[in-house]
């Protein structure tokens, strides 16, 4: 300082002003981020302070929320997560999901919920991942955003399929569409229902930020500039700001919440920022790019870091704590649903009553992946989607007014289906269509097989009424009143056309100027028949008779499809414009709507039916006919009206059955046309006494119901891979089959029990299988590399080769036991050939086929599937001519078998006292033999088994426990009927109690069974984290593991009581774990690459081996040492002598654990593998 010069100063809290002598108080308030939340300003000074629910830190300028550490709660398309902020550590909260985009949670409630936009669903479930359900399940195209309102229980989605946001209870109950207007692409929502507001953004043509009022009142833009793609949005509760991130412009922003002060907080470094959230200070958002989560300070956006990187794919983002959900707010429906008898939405400072979409008077229409009314009695028009499973393509649509429900046919399932109007009590009616077009209740078209067919309301006692002269079927309606049913038909001849609802009478009634003719309806007040004809463009309409003819609206619509009349309008849809139009039905006066799809409702009153009274003397389907017959008896498809014209025969006595990978059908061969029916799953097919027989491939089961399809049952469901062939002898009561996966023949009891392996060396790709259970004999085919026919005994001894030249893909097999042949069907060759039933005398009996694959035969004709031609065809037996097809168009046709009921099932040659066996008694060309299921021995007596195996081998494949006899010579794996197995990694065997002792590291558990299965218990089942290996001590009762999750290694009592921990130092993913009493323990650590032992205490450790690369398991008895390595499986006794080859089983996936269990051995040993 100069001499004479003065500085004035000021203290702390004051600056100085521009005279440069006075003081002035800093408003420390005024700056940004100078206190969290609250700030007040003081005269030198300032106090911070924190809203409800936080507290002031000690820097007395931060607050802290109360409660709990926060956790990130994140999607990531496959699975949901858990991370904490500072720690990087994470929890898979749910995993195996197909494709999650948004989420949020309820945190009271402890409700975690989420959109996957590939099921196009929403679903739920607890917060510790359990309880999984769907909420929303149908009506949505692209569900990218959800909020949860916590305090009136709520949820809001936004879709940007439908353009729409739409809210509903939490349980997805009331569903309403709240706003539809000027909605483009929303995507991001956030509530805050304190305020009774809803926020989004749109990322459409006019990208913005919009919010409204929570019952969609006082919706206003926030922000409409500098936007691109505004994806993730999120509010500050604490500080009421709202932050949002922009993916094109690289930006994360703040603004008030009413889009005032806007400012970037950070623009640099984000390369596509999608979802955001905030806690106390800090934001945190994900990033497509980096597929990594990432913070910074929420004022400033300084100190950037990464949370979690190396992800899947990031999605949607929340901070999962109490004070992300405020207590402070009013319910303000909270007394009695606001008096509300639907929904109550909360506005800004009081309510609404509103209910949900479509409620009363509604227009139905089919949409093809769902089925939506518009509802009449709001101004808003909207569509909203009926709650209705599995609806794949909806094409033909109607209802029934007196019990509510609506009937649809779906084209992609070949069904037909009903349910209540709000979605519940949904069934399937029918399910033997084929390309269903239209239905109005009992009548249907069927265009894919060209006929018309009826049944009751329910889907029973269906038949074909017209099935001759129908090239292309389209609608269908009916006159109940005056018994006549109409139908469009636009193949070479366009027609309408006319028959009684009973097919009488029938007439062409339209059959000029006709193109495409679609849609029919029927004015039941103007007693009108109204059509739409694509081709012409036009609607026209004229009496039932056909008479009188008008165009009402004429040459000017693209390509009108459904029709429908209600009151003084006419609605049809329209294919081209994809909208449903209105007009009045006298003037045609044109009205629109761009919702796409119709189908319709009418509601017909019937005065007198003669169907009412005692069914009309039908024993089954009564029929309205035309005056003055009225009504006519009918029967189900496949059997016959007996002469006195009201009684039907008891069933078929001859039809094929035959299988296509999606159902089972049937064809009568009584009746004078060929009609297939029937449904159940899909395979193999074989039909004794009543019961049919089928395997199926993908769900690796052979299952069998009644022939009408109850009774379900799997008999075999364990150790199939793919069973191409099945074989029934009913009279020996077995089952026989093949499977090309596990190249074995196999027969049990017929309800699936005494299981045992017939076949197994030489098999290559054995295919299909036929018995002779009278001669005691059964053939089959294998098309491996080297093809050939095979013959054994019903035992599977005496086994020869039939054929094995000029063979291709051997498929189908029957035998003709009335001329003593063999036949086969090879797809290669393209033949179908015969022979003796010694391979002699072979002959080509049909020639050419396509693909052939099942073959059958019943009285003097052959039956056939065929891949290629997707056919069933038919031939004569001895000679090969007149080939006809019986039926075709049916995609996916696998095996056929023909039935013929009065055919005698002849002797059974063990039917007395099962041949004298305990267990399998096996027919013979000379006899019978007694046989043991697998793995067990057949005693010296000849008839009765050993309870169970001597030596075996037991081992995990996570989701199942599988046994290996080493006393019989197959070596195949037997399924163990543990319950309730998630992922067993590790396992062993108490001799002394013939317990199974195992870990499942999915419920992180240890758990004890007997073999059979019963007594399973949990010993263990707090403080476990990945328990890889265990160990039992038969000698001293206890149990050892190891947990590579904690990196212990403890010990218990058998009963899980005492439990210790007896290392938890230098140890990195300690896995497999041996005892040896008398030694100690043995384990291997698979990170520190070496094997150590102690004694049973933990103490003297040793390192036994150092350096073994990535050692995973081992055990010990006597000498014998054996550990595994990560690349390749090790059996060594000494440097100098290596053990047999390991045993395989049916399933090489994932094999965790196998234990060896010898009634000869005081140990034991195991072998994990990975």
């Amino acid at each position: 300082m100069a001499r004479g010069l003065v500085q004035c100063t000021c203290h702390t809290g004051y600056r100085l002003t521009d005279d440069g002598q006075t003081c002035q108080d800093v408003d420390e308030c005024a700056e940004e981020g100078y206190c969290s939340q609250g700030c007040t300003n003081a005269d030198g000074g300032f106090q911070c302070w924190c809203v409800q629910g936080y507290e002031l830190r000690p820097d007395k300028r931060s607050c802290k929320a109360l409660g709990p550490e926060p956790v990130l709660l994140f999607a990531n398309r496959i699975d949901i997560r858990q991370v904490l902020p500072h720690r990087s550590e994470y929890t898979l909260l749910l995993n195996n999901l197909e494709n999650a985009i948004a989420l949020d949670f309820h945190h009271s409630r402890e409700l975690v919920f989420w959109s996957d936009v590939t099921l196009d669903r929403i679903m739920k479930a607890n917060l510790n991942g359990s309880n999984v359900e769907e909420v929303v399940s149908t009506g949505l195209e692209s569900p990218g955003g959800l909020a949860i309102d916590w305090i009136h229980d709520k949820l809001y989605w936004t879709d940007s399929g439908t353009s729409r946001i739409e809210v509903a209870n939490l349980d997805g109950t009331h569903r309403k569409v709240l706003l539809w207007q000027n909605m483009e692409k929303p995507r991001a929502i956030a509530l805050h229902p304190i305020e009774g507001k809803i926020y989004w953004t749109d990322w459409g043509n006019t990208p913005r930020i919009e919010y409204s009022n929570m019952d969609g009142s006082n919706r206003r833009v926030i922000a409409d500039t500098h936007l691109f793609w505004p994806n993730g949005l999120t509010i500050d509760y604490a500080s009421h700001h709202i932050y949002w991130v922009d993916a094109k412009h690289h930006v994360i922003e703040r603004a008030d919440l009413d889009g005032r002060n806007r400012k970037a907080v950070i623009s640099q470094g984000l390369p596509h920022p999608f979802a955001i959230t905030v806690f106390e200070d800090s934001l945190y958002w994900t990033d497509w790019h980096t597929k990594s989560i990432n913070s910074a300070n929420k004022f400033t956006g300084k100190n950037q870091e990464v949370i979690r990187n190396k992800l899947h794919f990031p999605m949607d983002i929340h901070t999962l704590h109490p004070q992300r959900q405020p207590a402070g707010g009013r319910n303000r429906c909270g007394a009695n649903n606001g008096g509300c008898s639907h929904l109550c939405l909360p506005s800004n400072k009081t309510y609404t009553c509103t209910c949900p979409t479509g409620l009363d008077k509604f227009l139905l229409f089919a949409r093809r992946p769902d089925i939506r009314r518009i509802s009449f009695d709001t101004e808003d028009m909207s569509d909203d989607v009926i709650p209705l499973a599995d609806v794949r393509n909806a094409v033909a649509l109607d209802w029934h007014d007196k019990d509510g429900y609506i009937y649809w046919t779906d084209v992609t399932t070949d069904s037909i289906n009903r349910a209540l109007w709000n979605g519940t009590n949904q069934e399937v009616s029918d399910s033997r269509t084929e390309h269903t077009t239209y239905l109005l209740i009992c009548l249907f078209l069927v265009s894919g097989t060209d006929r018309i067919e009826v049944s009751n309301a329910d889907g029973s006692m269906r038949t074909v009424l017209i099935w001759e002269n129908l090239d292309r079927p389209r609608d269908i309606v009916v006159d109940p009143t005056g018994g006549f049913m109409y139908w469009t038909d636009w193949g070479a001849n366009p027609k309408i056309e006319r028959a009684g609802m009973d097919a009488s009478n029938r007439i062409v009634i339209i059959s000029s100027n006709l193109t495409w003719p679609n849609g029919l309806a029927i004015d039941y007040e103007t007693k009108r028949l109204y059509w739409a004809d694509a081709g012409m463009k036009t609607i026209e309409y004229g009496n039932f008779d056909g008479s009188d003819r008008q165009v009402l609206i004429g040459s000017q619509l693209p390509h009108p499809f459904g029709l429908t009349v209600h009151e003084d309008k006419l609605y049809w849809t329209d294919w081209l414009s994809k909208s449903i139009q209105s007009a009045d039905k006298l003037t045609a006066y044109i009205e629109s709507r761009s919702v796409g799809g119709l189908s319709l409702f009418v509601c017909v009153s019937i005065v007198h039916n003669p169907c009412a009274v005692n069914n009309g003397g039908c024993s089954h389907l009564c029929l309205l006919a035309p005056a003055p017959k009225a009504s006519s008896c009918s029967c189900p498809t496949g059997i016959n009206l007996q002469s006195d014209g009201k009684t039907c025969t008891p069933g078929m006595s001859r039809f094929l059955i035959f299988a296509r990978r999606t159902d089972i059908r049937m064809v009568s061969l009584d009746i004078p046309y060929y009609a297939d029916f029937f449904n159940s799953p899909y395979g193999c097919v074989s039909l004794p006494a009543g019961k049919v027989y089928w395997s199926d491939s993908t769900l690796k089961k052979i299952s069998r119901s009644n022939i009408n399809g109850t009774a379900h049952q799997d008999i075999v469901s364990t150790g199939l891979m793919t069973t191409d062939g099945l074989g029934v002898d009913a009279v020996g009561r077995k089952v026989y089959w093949t499977d090309t996966g596990t190249n074995r023949i196999e027969v049990a009891n017929l309800d699936g029990s005494m299981r045992k392996v017939l076949i197994w060396q030489n098999l290559d790709s054995p295919r299909a299988i036929a018995l002779y259970h009278e001669m005691g004999y059964m053939y089959w085919t294998d098309w491996g590399e080297h093809a050939k026919l095979e013959r054994s005994a019903m035992d599977g001894t005496g086994r020869v080769v039939l054929i094995n030249n000029n063979l291709g893909w051997p498929n189908g097999l029957a035998i003709d036991m009335a001329g003593s042949q063999l036949l086969w069907a090879d797809a290669h060759t393209e033949r179908i050939e015969v022979s003796d039933l010694n391979g002699q005398n072979r002959r080509t009996l049909v020639t050419p086929v396509q693909h052939p694959y099942g073959l059958t035969l019943l009285g003097s004709h052959i039956y056939w599937t065929d891949w290629q031609s997707r056919s069933i065809l038919r031939a004569d037996k001895n000679t090969g001519a007149n080939s006809i097809t019986v039926r075709a168009s049916l995609p996916g046709l696998m095996d056929i078998q023909a039935v013929d009921r009065e055919r005698p099932l002849g002797f059974n040659k063990c039917g007395r006292n099962n041949g004298g066996c305990t267990h399998l008694c096996l027919p013979r060309p000379n006899g019978t033999s007694c046989a043991c299921p697998t793995g067990i021995l057949l005693k010296g007596d000849g008839r009765s088994c050993d309870d169970s195996p001597e030596t075996y081998l037991l081992f995990s494949n996570r989701v199942s426990v599988r046994r290996i006899s080493l006393d019989t010579n197959d070596h195949t794996d037997v399924h163990v009927p543990v319950p309730e197995l998630h992922n067993v990694i590790s396992l062993d065997y108490d001799s002394v109690d013939g317990n199974l002792y195992y870990t499942d590291v999915t419920l992180d558990v240890i758990r004890r069974a007997n073999l059979d299965g019963t007594g399973m218990e949990t010993v263990i089942s707090q403080g476990l984290k990945t328990t890889d290996g265990l160990a039992v001590d038969w000698v001293s009762r206890n149990m050892y593991w190891t947990d590579t999750g904690r990196n212990t290694i403890e010990v218990a009592r058998l009963d899980g009581t005492s439990r210790k921990v007896l290392v938890n130092n230098s140890l990195d993913e300690p896995r497999a774990i041996a005892v040896f009493p008398s030694k100690g323990i043995f384990w291997v650590d698979a990170h520190l690459d070496r094997i150590e032992s102690s004694d049973l205490n933990g103490k003297l450790r040793q390192v036994l081996v150092s350096p073994v690369s990535h050692p995973f398991a081992l055990t010990q008895v006597s000498v014998l040492a054996l550990f595994t390595l990560s690349s390749a499986v090790n059996l060594k006794a000494d440097p100098s002598s290596w053990l047999r080859p390991p045993l395989t089983s049916s399933d090489s996936s994932a094999h965790r654990v196998i234990h060896l269990v010898a009634s000869s051995f005081s140990s034991s040993y195991r072998i994990h593998s990975t």
